[in-house]
């Protein structure tokens, strides 16, 4: 009963977390537009990046934020593992797209053709 108490309380306080976040991103927009008139541009745009990043950072916080920047972790961990084609291998694969698209064109084109021929035979 323990843990299930903490579940709730946790998930409880990430419901409250995501929404001082979006509180703050709403702010942040809010700001930018209720002073348009009597605020410089470059002032209000930084209203909504700092509305921004508070609520970014705020929503980090809970275990959404946990789970989502562990998982950037463990992308940008895969994406070292990644073998990335040479210029040469990248050219040659290019090359051979092209052509086989090119060799099939030929053929659905003569296709069609031949089908149309033989439609026209038929109908008259």
């Amino acid at each position: 009963m323990s843990a299930q108490t903490e579940t709730n309380e946790s998930s409880f306080l990430d419901i409250i977390k995501l929404l001082v976040a979006a509180a703050a991103l709403i702010g942040g927009l809010y700001g930018y537009y209720y002073y348009v008139n009597d605020v410089a541009l470059p002032l209000r745009v930084l209203m909504v990046l700092g509305g921004t990043g508070v609520g970014i950072g705020i929503a980090m916080t809970s275990t959404q934020g946990y789970r989502l920047r562990h998982f950037i972790q463990g992308s940008r961990i895969e994406l070292k593992k990644v073998h990335w084609a040479t210029r040469q291998e990248t050219t040659t694969t290019s090359i051979a797209v092209f052509v086989f698209a090119l060799i099939m064109a030929l053929f659905f084109w003569a296709l069609d053709s031949g089908l149309l021929w033989l439609t026209r035979t038929l109908v008259g």
